[in-house]
């Protein structure tokens, strides 16, 4: 996948909090789909095998892997703040116009904007809401990812092509 291509519209974030159910989320995605590695919660060296093995399965079923880190593990790219990102896909992270407008002006490649709905994550933390996301989406040259809080119920009702979730894809209750 080339710089500014389409990226997949469906994204799995991983975290300590959904690790156990990653094996089984990454195979009923759809083929196609974007799996961002994070995992910030392990030691290095466990960080790494982790990441080995999901990116292994990942790709066994067709999915694009993203790794959050500099790190240069094979992953097809990179996520993070716009300042940090590594090389490959260059998918960077926003919560507010200055922040999506960096992101844009270091040459993301796609933003995931956040959180658009109250999120596990942040507990307490402001949120886009629907209108508010969809104003700063729409300023982005490059593909936005909708995140925060998202299940496939909200990615309904934000009527937004690109999505992910790190708790609403790692249970079969989201569907």
């Amino acid at each position: 996948m080339s710089a500014r291509q389409s990226l997949p519209l469906l994204w799995l974030l991983s975290d300590a909090r959904n690790d156990a159910g990653l094996e089984q989320a990454l195979q009923v995605l759809p083929k196609g789909s974007g799996f961002v590695f994070r995992h910030y919660h392990l030691p290095p060296e466990e960080r790494r095998a982790r990441f080995d093995a999901l990116a292994a399965l990942a790709r066994s079923c067709g999915h694009l892997v993203i790794l959050s880190g500099e790190e240069d593990w094979g992953a097809d790219g990179h996520y993070g703040a716009a300042e940090a990102l590594g090389s490959g896909l260059r998918l960077a992270t926003a919560h507010d116009g200055d922040e999506l407008q960096e992101a844009i002006a270091k040459g993301a490649d796609g933003i995931f904007l956040s959180p658009v709905f109250p999120t596990n994550s942040h507990p307490g933390a402001k949120t886009l809401g629907v209108f508010g996301f969809r104003v700063l989406a729409q300023q982005s040259p490059v593909p936005v990812i909708a995140l925060g809080g998202m299940n496939a119920k909200r990615a309904r009702e934000l009527d937004w092509p690109r999505w992910g979730a790190i708790d609403g894809l790692a249970s079969t209750k989201s569907a």
